[in-house]
């Protein structure tokens, strides 16, 4: 089967006015169905630069970009963003916003409708439908951020840091929901992090990045008794804290080298 995501060889220069800086060089990663990664590293190690060339708002200086065997030529309905701030319009209900993106692709039938809406059931906001953002908690707009974007049926999620801003319990709450819900549904999902023990708990790989530019370090293989536990009772398994300080001193160490 082929990779739902591979960077073969790839740079990416940003150019200001009078000299270009590296964002990434010479990357080269795979991810395959089904897998849930998380990129981890330092600042300036170019993982939103990763996510934002594959979601198609960036073309990479150099070096090929594949997804799902394809070459990457801008933004793809297979692929679903979500971000840290929900970007719901105030103005729209619960329902509307989380049926945006099926209007934009001209995909919004009565059977895609009603599979939203049980969606936004499944998340826990039933009897929700008609209120509108302003009316909904931090968390409860983020589940409706979510339904919107798995709704037109992605087959590759990108998550840029979307609990940050969150309570820690409501986060907590939340990466349990967006695990099982991707688990169920077989997608394949990017987490950008600069929380260890969510990419941890929620992944089956954690990649962590040098800065300087951004390159791989070294990749962490999550044990699978990990992986099949829900994050938040992963993080008291045996073996988690061992591995969260594996991987803290090798990302101290990325971050010193720099220096």
């Amino acid at each position: 089967m082929l990779p739902v995501v591979e960077f073969k060889e790839v740079t990416h220069a940003y150019l200001g006015d009078r000299e270009a800086s590296l964002a990434i060089e010479d990357l080269n990663l795979s991810v395959g169905q089904g897998e849930f990664v998380s990129l981890v590293g330092p600042s300036g190690c170019g993982k939103t630069t990763i996510l934002s060339i594959i979601a198609g708002l960036l073309q990479a200086s150099r070096g090929e970009v594949l997804l799902s065997g394809r070459k990457a030529a801008g933004p793809s309905p297979e692929v679903g963003y979500m971000l840290q701030q929900d970007y719901l319009f105030p103005w729209r209900t619960i329902e509307d916003n989380a049926l945006l993106g099926l209007e934009l692709t001209g995909r919004l039938t009565g059977s895609s409708r009603a599979k939203s809406l049980q969606l936004l059931a499944d998340m826990g906001l039933e009897g929700k439908e008609q209120a509108y953002p302003a009316q909904l908690s931090g968390g409860m707009r983020q589940r409706v951020a979510l339904v919107r974007t798995l709704a037109t049926d992605p087959s590759l999620l990108l998550l840029d840091e979307p609990f940050s801003a969150l309570d820690y319990q409501i986060k907590l709450q939340l990466e349990d929901l967006v695990s099982e819900t991707l688990m169920r549904r077989g997608t394949t999902a990017i987490l950008v992090t600069h929380d260890l023990s969510e990419a941890i708990a929620v992944s089956s790989r954690v990649i962590l990045l040098q800065p300087n530019p951004g390159r791989i370090r070294r990749i962490f293989e999550i044990p699978e008794a990990i992986r099949r536990t829900p994050p938040l009772y992963a993080r008291d398994l045996p073996g988690f804290a061992e591995l969260f300080h594996e991987v803290w001193k090798e990302m101290e160490l990325a971050g010193r080298e720099e220096m």
